[in-house]
């Protein structure tokens, strides 16, 4: 079971926070429904197939496990329309991971940052580059920004 939630981040303080190296990550949807997702992702230099459920709250089933990254190419080159490209940082704050995306091509200038938890009450500290919470909105799901990319967004599409 995932358990995540889903936050806006700031990009002047991103961008001027310490952070590790970054690893780039391609991905695309085989299957984008309601009630299920099938993703294929090549990161850095391995490459994964992920099915998940249907998202209750902030909590959905996943499963994950790693392919050969050239069937991942290939997977992405037949049946992956369209691609989401960024860059992921990982990092540590108040002892609790945060994956922080920074997209690229169609979907630049969208920094979104996420937090895994053992349950959905679980209590963390917010770092101050983070802005808004997105958890619960669908147009901040990869899977949303592979048809419907960040840059194509209006003004008022944006929050």
């Amino acid at each position: 079971m995932e358990i995540e939630r889903k936050y806006l981040v700031d990009t002047f303080g991103w961008n001027n926070l310490n952070k590790p190296e970054g690893v780039k990550i391609i991905q695309g949807y085989l299957c984008s429904q309601p009630n299920k997702t099938i993703r294929v992702r090549i990161k850095g230099d391995k490459s994964y197939m992920t099915i998940k459920g249907e998202s209750h709250g902030i909590s959905r089933e996943e499963i994950e496990f790693e392919i050969p990254g050239d069937k991942a190419q290939k997977l992405m080159e037949k049946f992956c329309d369209t691609l989401i490209e960024k860059i992921r940082y990982t990092i540590d704050y108040a002892n609790k991971l945060w994956e922080v995306d920074v997209f690229e091509g169609q979907n630049a200038g969208l920094i979104l940052a996420e937090i895994e938890l053992k349950n959905e009450d679980e209590t963390f500290l917010i770092p101050n580059w983070i802005t808004q919470e997105v958890s619960g909105d669908i147009r901040y799901y990869n899977s949303y920004l592979a048809e419907n990319p960040y840059r194509n967004w209006s003004n008022t599409h944006i929050q």
